[in-house]
C-alpha cells in the first residue's frame, strides 16, 4: 500500500464557523481534491454519492477532530460515525463533533435517509444498518462485551452502497471493523486506516492492517485530501465500464500482459476470472500508486516484482467468516442428516471445500458435520474427512494454524465456542478433534485434478469471480466428483444455469442441490485443462485450396497428390474394387457405360449392376479369379451401346498389398479398338442348322448360369448369415471395448484424484512432521535447560526416554532405551524404586520422597502417571530434583537452632520470644522455672492467656505491638512495671524490657521480652 504525501495546510479551505446554516442541497458538485485537485470534475448524482463509515473507540475523538478540521464542508460525501458507546452514555457525541465541522451533525433516528454533506452519529446502545440509502436502528442481540457495532454496520454498508462504500478505522481497543472492511473491499469499496503510531490506542488500526486489505494508512489530518481525491478519481479519470475495453489507457493487450506477469511469478492464470472484477482490482492498485494508464502500470509491475505479489493477493481477496449465512448451514444440516444415516460405520464422509481462504468455512463444515453426527450412535458413526484447498499459500497457512481473533464470537454461538474452540492468550484455537478431520492443501481448481467420491462439495462465493466459460467447465467436474446422491452447496449469488439436468435443487434459496444420474455430454468438457473422458482427434482442415509455394513443388506434399489424381483421371481405365461376393467397395472413373443401378432395394453389387451382355463374362471371370487365385483377362467382349457394338477387355486382378486391400479384387473395363464392320454389323438370318446349334449353346449356357446362380445365392446367403453373426459379435466386442475403455478412463481419473489426495496428505504430513520436529527440539532444549533428571517408562517399565542428568543417579546410556528399568543398578540408597513405580501404575496416583545417593547427594523423587492427550495412561514419569544444597542448609539451620537454644537457656534471666501475633515462640528455662511449667508447653500459647491472663495488660501489649510494626531503627522499651496476680504463684511485681529482633538490620517479625522480678513492697 502507498502512503501519499501530506497535503499542504495552506491549500486547505477555511472551515465555516460553528453555527453556519446547514447545507440542504442533495445534488452537490464536489470541490476539487484538497491540496491542489483537478478542475472540471463531474457532479455527483444525488443518489450515487460515496458513504464514509468512520469507526472508532477509545481515543478516537481526537482523531475525528483532526479529520474534520481538514475536511471542506461541501465535499459531496456522507459520513456515518460508529463508536463503541455504552447504553448509559449520555449521547453527547454529536454535540462534540459539531464543534469540529460546519456540516450538520445529527444523531441517527430510525429510517433517516442519508444525504451528502451530513454527519450521522450512532446512538448509544444500538446497532446501525443501511438499507436502500436509509439508516435503521436495531436493538443489540449480543452481550455488551461481545458487540461489534462497526462490523455490523460495515456489512450492510458493503451490500447497499457497493463500490461507493468507504471504510475508515480510527483509534480504538479490540479488533472491531477488521471483518467488515473485508466485505467493503469485496464490494470494490475503499479502506483507509489511521497510522497506528498516531493513534491513542492502536489495537483497532493494527487489527485492520493485519487483514492486508487496506488501501491507505495515514494520520487523520492527511485523510481528507486522499479521500476526496479517491472520490473524484472514478468520475473524472475512469471511463464507463462499457467503454473500458476500448479506452486508450486500457489497450487490449495490457490486461493479457498483466496476466502473463502474474503467471510468470506465481504460476496462476487469472485469464479465466471475470474481467469486470479483475479491472476493479487492478484499478485499486493503480489508484494506490497514482497511476492512470494501464500501460504505465504494466511497466510498474515489470520494474517492481513485489507489486505483482501484492496484486496477486488483491485478486485473491479472501472474504470469509464462520457460518456465513447461518440459515444456509441450518438447511444444510437438514439435508445432510439422511445422507449420514445411510453411511455405514466403516465408511468415510468425504467433503471438498475449494477456495477455503483462511479456513473459516472449512471449520464451519466440520462443526456442522459433528453436530449432525450427534444424532447417530457413537458406535455407528462414520469417519469425517474434509479437503480444504486454496491457491493462496498465506491463507492455507493461516487455516492450518486454526487460530482466530476474539471477534469471531459475533458469528459463532457460545455453545460452539465452548465445544469446538479453546481460548488462549486472547485468541480462539480450534480444538484438536476438529483440526484433525480437515486437511488443508494448495490446489488450483483451474488446472489440478479434482477430489472424487465426495459426499459434499461446498463451493460458496467462488464461482461469482470466474468467467462463464470456466463455470461451464467446473459444474460438470463437480458432478463427476460427487458420489451418487452427493450434495453441492453453492453461494446465494451462484446458480446452475445450463446444467439443471446434472443437479436436483433441494433448497433454491440457499443453493443446495443433489447430484443426479445423468451422463455428462462430451462438448462440455473439451475446454477443461485436464481430461475426464476420451475425446476424438480433431480432423485436419482441408488443404484443397491451400496456396502452393515453390518448396512444395520440390518436396512433394499436396502437389504430388494433385498430380497423381490428374494422372488417374486421364489414363487409368474405369474400375471397381469388389469383394469375392461382388460387393463394390470403391469406384474409380466413369463406369456408367458398363454398370447401372439394379431395380429395387438392392445394394452395390457388381453382378446385379452389370449390363446384361456383361453379366455372364463378369461372373465367370470373377469366379475363375477367386478359384485359381490368378489374374483373369477376357478380350473381345461385346458391349451394346447407342452407337453400336463395342469390344471390351475385362481384367480381374487379385490385390495382395497393402494389407488393408488383401483378398479384394480389382475389376477394370478397357475399351478395345472396334472395327467399323463389327460396330455396324447386323445379326445374319440363321439357317435351321445354325438355329439348332445356337439353341443348344444357349441352353448349356443357361444351365451353367442357373447352376452358378444357385451356388452363388447359397454362398451369399451363407455368407450373409456369417456376416450378420460376425457383425453382431463385433458390435458386442466393440461395446465391451468401449465399456472397458470408459472403465480404464474412470480408473485413470480416480488414480489422478487419489494421487492428488496423496500429494495433499503428503504435504499435510510433511507440515506435521516439521511441527513435530520443532516440538521435539523445543522439548529436548526444555528438558536440558531444566537440568532435571527425568525417565519416561511405558506400562511395562521399559525405558522410553531419559535426560542426560539421569546418568548421575542410574547408569543409563543412549543404547539402553527399550530395556526394562529392573535391568539397571542405581546409586540410590533406596531399594523400593521398582515397587513405587508399580504402585503408581496400579493406583494412578503420584508418589514423592526424598532420597540420598551413594555420593551423599540428595534428590526429591517424584513418580507420576504418563497421560496422553486422550487421557490414557501410557506409563510413568520419574523425576529427580537435586536438593543437596537445601539439605545442607537444613542441617546448618538445625545446628544453629540448637546453638541458639543452648545460648537462650544459658541466660539466667527469664526470657520470652514472641511471634508477630504475640504468641509464645520460645521460653527459656529461667522463665519456666520462675513462672512454673515446662518451657516446651508454653510454645504456641498467646501471651495474653498465660497464667490466667496476668500478662494481658494493655500498656504491655501496646508497646509490644509498636515494636512489631516498627520498620527501622533499634526499637525497644525498658523498665515497664507490671503488678499482677499469677494464680497459684501469688501476686508478683515485675520490671519488663522489650526489644525488636532483627537480622542484618531488617525486622524478623519477633520481639524479645525480658523479665526481672522485684521484691514485694513493704507496708508503711
Amino acid at each position: 500500500m502507498k502512503t501519499p504525501p501530506a497535503a499542504d495546510p495552506a491549500a486547505l479551505p477555511t472551515l465555516a464557523p460553528a453555527g453556519t446554516e446547514p447545507i440542504a442541497s442533495e445534488s452537490v458538485t464536489p470541490t476539487p481534491a484538497v491540496g491542489g485537485g483537478r478542475a472540471g470534475g463531474r457532479a455527483l448524482r444525488a443518489d450515487k454519492f460515496p458513504i464514509v463509515a468512520m469507526g472508532g473507540s477509545a481515543g478516537s475523538i481526537e482523531a475525528f477532530r483532526q479529520f474534520f478540521a481538514h475536511l471542506p464542508p461541501r465535499s459531496g460525501l456522507a459520513y456515518v460515525v460508529v463508536m463503541h458507546l455504552a447504553p448509559t452514555h449520555d449521547g453527547q457525541v454529536a454535540d462534540v463533533l459539531q464543534r469540529f465541522t460546519a456540516m450538520p451533525v445529527v444523531e441517527v433516528t430510525d429510517g433517516v435517509r442519508v444525504r451528502p454533506n451530513y454527519v450521522y452519529v450512532i446512538p448509544p446502545g444500538r446497532d446501525l444498518s443501511l438499507l436502500h440509502g436509509a439508516l435503521f436502528l436495531l436493538n443489540p442481540t449480543e452481550e455488551p462485551a461481545r458487540r461489534l457495532p462497526i462490523d455490523f454496520f460495515l456489512q450492510s454498508l458493503a451490500k447497499d452502497a457497493g463500490d461507493r462504500a468507504v471504510c475508515i478505522i480510527f483509534s480504538g481497543l479490540g479488533s472491531d471493523g477488521s471483518l467488515g472492511l473485508k466485505l467493503v473491499m469485496e464490494s470494490f469499496g475503499m479502506v483507509m486506516v489511521q497510522e497506528p503510531s498516531t493513534a491513542a490506542y492502536d489495537s483497532m488500526p493494527r487489527a485492520a492492517l493485519a487483514t492486508e486489505f487496506v488501501d491507505f494508512v495515514l494520520p487523520p489530518a492527511q485523510m481528507p485530501a486522499q479521500l476526496l481525491d479517491y472520490a473524484e478519481r472514478p468520475l473524472v479519470i475512469r471511463a464507463a465500464r462499457s467503454e473500458a475495453e476500448e479506452s486508450a489507457d486500457k489497450p487490449g493487450h495490457a490486461l493479457q500482459k498483466i496476466f502473463l506477469l502474474i503467471r510468470q511469478q506465481t504460476g496462476h492464470d487469472f485469464s479465466y476470472y471475470k474481467r469486470n472484477t479483475v479491472f476493479r482490482r487492478i484499478e485499486r492498485r493503480m489508484n494506490a500508486h497514482q497511476i492512470q494508464e494501464f500501460t504505465s502500470y504494466v511497466r510498474y509491475l515489470q520494474e517492481n516484482p513485489p507489486e505483482v505479489d501484492q496484486l496477486f493477493r488483491e485478486l485473491l481477496i479472501g472474504v470469509t467468516k464462520f457460518f456465513r449465512d447461518a440459515e444456509a448451514f441450518e438447511q444444510l444440516q437438514v439435508h445432510l442428516r439422511p445422507l449420514l444415516l445411510a453411511k455405514s460405520p466403516e465408511s468415510t464422509i468425504r467433503v471438498w471445500a475449494p477456495g477455503c481462504s483462511t479456513g473459516e468455512e472449512a471449520y464451519s463444515l466440520a462443526m456442522t458435520l459433528f453436530e449432525c453426527l450427534d444424532a447417530i450412535d457413537p458406535n455407528r458413526r462414520p469417519r469425517v474427512q474434509i479437503f480444504a484447498t486454496d491457491i493462496s499459500a498465506d491463507g492455507v497457512a493461516t487455516a492450518r494454524a486454526g487460530v482466530y481473533s476474539e471477534n469471531i464470537a459475533a458469528d459463532v454461538s457460545a455453545g460452539r465456542l465452548h465445544r469446538f474452540f479453546l481460548k488462549k492468550d486472547g485468541h480462539y484455537h480450534i480444538r484438536k478433534e476438529v483440526r484433525d478431520v480437515v486437511v488443508f492443501a494448495l490446489h488450483n481448481i483451474n488446472k489440478d485434478s479434482p477430489f472424487t467420491k465426495l459426499d459434499l462439495l461446498c463451493c460458496r462465493n467462488l464461482l461469482i469471480y470466474l468467467s462463464g466459460e470456466l463455470q461451464k467447465n467446473l459444474l460438470p467436474i463437480f458432478h463427476y466428483a460427487l458420489n451418487p446422491g452427493g450434495l453441492l452447496f453453492l453461494g446465494p449469488s451462484e446458480n446452475l444455469t445450463g446444467f439443471q439436468d446434472l443437479f436436483q435443487p433441494l433448497d433454491v434459496k440457499w443453493k443446495i442441490s443433489r447430484r443426479t444420474e445423468v451422463a455428462v455430454s462430451m462438448p462440455r468438457l473439451v475446454n477443461f485443462p485436464f481430461s475426464l473422458t476420451h475425446h476424438p482427434a480433431v480432423p485436419l482442415p482441408p488443404t484443397a485450396h491451400m496456396p502452393l509455394t515453390p518448396s512444395a513443388h520440390r518436396q512433394g506434399g499436396p502437389f504430388a497428390g494433385f498430380v497423381q489424381k490428374a494422372l488417374l483421371q486421364a489414363y487409368a481405365p474405369p474400375a471397381v474394387v469388389i469383394t469375392a461376393k461382388g460387393e463394390i467397395l470403391y469406384v474409380n472413373g466413369r463406369t456408367g457405360k458398363y454398370l447401372e443401378p439394379a431395380p429395387g432395394l438392392s445394394g452395390m453389387n457388381l453382378f446385379e449392376m452389370a449390363r446384361e451382355e456383361l453379366s455372364f463374362e463378369l461372373s465367370g471371370a470373377v469366379h475363375r479369379a477367386v478359384e485359381t487365385g490368378e489374374d483373369v483377362v477376357v478380350d473381345n467382349v461385346h458391349l451394346k451401346t447407342e452407337a453400336g457394338h463395342q469390344l471390351l477387355r475385362l481384367v480381374v486382378r487379385r490385390l495382395l498389398e497393402p494389407e488393408a486391400l488383401a483378398s479384394l479384387l480389382l475389376v477394370s473395363f478397357e475399351d478395345q479398338p472396334t472395327p467399323r464392320r463389327v460396330r455396324q454389323a447386323k445379326m445374319p438370318r440363321p439357317t435351321e442348322q445354325s438355329h439348332d446349334a445356337a439353341v443348344d449353346a444357349l441352353t448349356k449356357e443357361l444351365q451353367y448360369t442357373k447352376h452358378r446362380l444357385q451356388t452363388t445365392i447359397e454362398e451369399m446367403e451363407s455368407s450373409l448369415e456369417e456376416l450378420k453373426s460376425t457383425n453382431e459379435e463385433l458390435q458386442s466386442a466393440n461395446e465391451e471395448l468401449q465399456s472397458t475403455n470408459e472403465e480404464a478412463m474412470t480408473n485413470k481419473e480416480e488414480m489422478q484424484s487419489l494421487n492428488e489426495e496423496l500429494m495433499t496428505l503428503n504435504l499435510q504430513y510433511l507440515s506435521k512432521t516439521e511441527e513435530l520436529g520443532q516440538t521435539a527440539n523445543d522439548m529436548k532444549n526444555l528438558l536440558d535447560a531444566t537440568d532435571i533428571a527425568i525417565i519416561f517408562l511405558d506400562n511395562d517399565m521399559v525405558v522410553k526416554r531419559f535426560t542426560p542428568r539421569v546418568g548421575r543417579i542410574i547408569n543409563l546410556l543412549p543404547a539402553d532405551v527399550g530395556r526394562p528399568l529392573t535391568h539397571f543398578a542405581s546409586n540410590l540408597r533406596y531399594e523400593h524404586l521398582v515397587r513405587d513405580v508399580q504402585q503408581v501404575l496400579d493406583r494412578l496416583t503420584s508418589f514423592e520422597i526424598n532420597i540420598q545417593t551413594a555420593r551423599n547427594e540428595w534428590y526429591t523423587m517424584r513418580i507420576l502417571p504418563y497421560r496422553s492427550f486422550e487421557n490414557y495412561i501410557n506409563g510413568a514419569v520419574i523425576t529427580f530434583t537435586e536438593i543437596t544444597a537445601l539439605k545442607l542448609l537444613e542441617t546448618r539451620l538445625q545446628e544453629t537452632a540448637r546453638f541458639t537454644e543452648s545460648l537462650h537457656d544459658a541466660v539466667r534471666e527469664p526470657l520470652l520470644a514472641l511471634s508477630s501475633d504475640l504468641t509464645v515462640y520460645r521460653a527459656n528455662q529461667a522463665f519456666a522455672g520462675a513462672f512454673g511449667g515446662p518451657a516446651a508447653e508454653l510454645a504456641g500459647q498467646p501471651l495474653a492467656s498465660l497464667h490466667g491472663g496476668a500478662w494481658n495488660q494493655p500498656a504491655l501489649l501496646h508497646l509490644l505491638q509498636q515494636l512489631l510494626e516498627a520498620t527501622s531503627g533499634n526499637q525497644e522499651f525498658d523498665d515497664l512495671p507490671l503488678e499482677a496476680d499469677f494464680g497459684g504463684l501469688g501476686r508478683r511485681y515485675l520490671l519488663l524490657s522489650g526489644r525488636q529482633l532483627q537480622y542484618q538490620g531488617a525486622p524478623t517479625g519477633q520481639v524479645l521480652l525480658r523479665v526481672r522480678e522485684l521484691p514485694a513492697p513493704q507496708p508503711d
